[in-house]
């Protein structure tokens, strides 16, 4: 069979899907209607889908090649949740509610999995093992944790993973399969610092919080540039800022708030959240001022097993003709898939959905988001022939966890 013609001719069937779910978006966890319609499709294909963590979905097709029964378990993921952003598109599919937006084109990852799963269930005789479907809720806000707490990655045991995003800040017909660290580590820190209001005129009778504060922003900047490789790509940025309540008052007290990301496992001697901290209540001492300091990570850096990343790299290559090469990406944005790739051998690609002539080169989480419909089917192909050539390989995972 020519699988790519299998997918082109459930080409309207796939856009048909991610308009849908463009048009009803939900946010994370509670995303009822899309798990419903979820559940639906994989039960019309024979699967056994069922429910976990509230409103994520997994279903596993049970191959029927020879050995079958003993072989590894591959998993394949989409994200299902939408953002509270008000959409600013003039397209007929532009979301109904009114606040909700696909933004980030998880609407599409869906339809794709969805459409890759009919296609795999044609192929199930030759599958030497089983493939799990995840439609994970609520990615942005670290979902795939909770998933993996609700038993997302047992029952059968995963033995390595994978996941597509479209990706507008690369062009249309391109993708990236790249080893290692390639989505960020994102802290999320918020900080008080309490000083001693009184009268401007009378500064030497206040502790001032806000001039604290100043320092800490500026001094704050050597934990990207002078404490951390330049290597290992740093961002510290200070987001939010509030304090006061008149011009010729000192106040009491300062709020920041912002995010650490960084695209590296962390060290002893390089650790980014511990010298933030340091950093930050030495010079509030130094001020004679208090601080309430939290920092907490929402997401861990995405790392790309190689060999998972060289077998996406063999299929995609096949996908794209005329191409010797992938793009090599990575991005200072936070994915939860960091919650299986950290666990299971896992590949997360970017595919290019960048396309200027029709407006779908926005960055993520804009309310002008919009994808290149005509990269959908190379994300099921690239999650068909890479699922299929994965049980083409002797892989030595751990069998005893299934």
């Amino acid at each position: 069979m020519n699988i790519r013609k299998e997918i082109l001719d459930l080409r309207d069937e796939l856009v048909a899907i991610r308009r849908d779910l463009h048009m009803h978006p939900e946010l994370g966890f509670e995303e009822f209607r899309t798990a419903d319609i979820v559940e639906s499709y994989l039960r019309e294909l024979g699967l056994e889908p069922r429910r976990l963590a509230k409103t994520g979905v997994v279903a596993t097709l049970q191959g029927t090649a020879s050995g079958a029964d003993s072989g590894p378990t591959f998993m394949l993921r989409a994200d299902m949740d939408a953002l509270p952003i008000l959409e600013k598109n003039d397209v007929p599919y532009k979301s109904q509610n009114d606040g909700v937006m696909h933004a980030c084109g998880h609407d599409a990852h869906t339809a794709m999995l969805l459409v890759a799963a009919r296609v795999l269930v044609s192929h199930r005789d030759e599958i030497q093992g089983r493939i799990k479907f995840l439609f994970q809720p609520n990615e942005e806000v670290a979902g795939a944790e909770i998933m993996v707490q609700a038993g997302a990655l047992e029952d059968p045991g995963v033995d390595a993973a994978m996941g597509i995003h479209l990706w507008t800040p690369l062009p249309s017909g391109t993708i990236a399969a790249t080893p290692g660290g390639v989505m960020a580590t994102m802290n999320v820190f918020a900080m008080t610092i309490r000083g001693k209001g009184g009268h401007t005129g009378y500064p030497e009778d206040a502790i001032d919080p806000i001039i604290a504060a100043a320092d800490v922003i500026q001094t704050a900047q050597r934990v990207q540039t002078r404490d951390t490789s330049l290597l290992h790509p740093t961002a510290l940025i200070f987001s939010k800022i509030q304090s006061g309540t008149k011009n010729n008052i000192i106040p009491d007290e300062v709020h920041l708030e912002g995010t650490l990301r960084y695209l590296f496992e962390t060290t002893e001697k390089e650790n980014p959240p511990k010298r933030l901290e340091e950093v930050v209540r030495s010079i509030c001492a130094t001020h004679k001022c208090e601080v309430d300091f939290e920092i907490n990570t929402e997401n861990s850096v995405v790392v790309n097993s190689p060999a998972i990343v060289q077998l996406v790299r063999e299929t995609a290559l096949e996908i794209l003709p005329g191409e010797t090469d992938l793009l090599d990406h990575r991005s200072m944005a936070g994915e939860d898939f960091s919650a299986y790739a950290r666990r299971v051998p896992s590949a997360f690609i970017f595919v290019g959905t960048g396309n200027p002539e029709i407006g779908s080169d926005f960055p993520h989480h804009s309310p002008y988001f919009n994808i290149d419909e005509d990269t959908m089917p190379t994300g099921v192909e690239l999650f068909v022939r890479t699922a299929l050539r994965f049980f083409t390989r002797s892989w030595n995972f751990d069998v005893g966890r299934r």
